[in-house]
């Protein structure tokens, strides 16, 4: 078998396995001038229509090499169709002594997902999902912090 062949063969392989889809949704709310005043809530609304399905829900912060803490610290406010408001308190660490940041990293911009559902949810009805984000560092405002926002990825089965 020739080399062009084998390209070939491996061309199509690699787009028959990323013809399979994760069911994700992701929404980042930049934060004004990088400086995070605690009453700037970022909000984020999603429809939720698969209601057999398990879902991970994360919390998603993009900061510089500049931010002053190894956390954060975040009030999570969320609504499902059909239920009241619920609270959540988040601290979220993002470095350590002995590795430094602990997010993804270009240049001096860190990308950080912390998981807020020790088990994976199952939504109990179709309709709109709202998830606000605090935070609630002694900082006000919070400076080196880019945006926050929410991600949300189908449990595959």
């Amino acid at each position: 078998m020739n080399v062009v062949c084998r390209l070939l063969i491996s061309i199509l392989l690699l787009q028959a396995y990323a013809c399979n889809t994760v069911d994700v949704f992701e929404k980042n709310i930049a934060i004004p001038g990088k400086s995070w005043e605690r009453s700037f809530k970022p909000s984020v609304d999603f429809s939720i229509k698969d209601t057999l399905s398990l879902y991970n829900v994360y919390v998603t912060l993009r900061h510089t090499h500049a931010y002053s803490y190894n956390n954060i610290w975040l009030n999570l406010s969320y609504q499902m169709p059909g239920d009241s408001v619920k609270h959540q308190r988040v601290d979220i660490l993002l470095a350590d002594n002995q590795k430094g940041w602990l997010g993804t990293g270009m240049d001096d911009i860190y990308t950080t997902w912390r998981q807020v559902n020790a088990q994976p949810v199952q939504f109990k009805m179709p309709g709109n999902v709202n998830f606000t984000i605090e935070q609630i560092m002694r900082d006000n405002p919070l400076k080196n912090v880019i945006n926050a926002g929410i991600r949300v990825e189908k449990v595959d089965r």
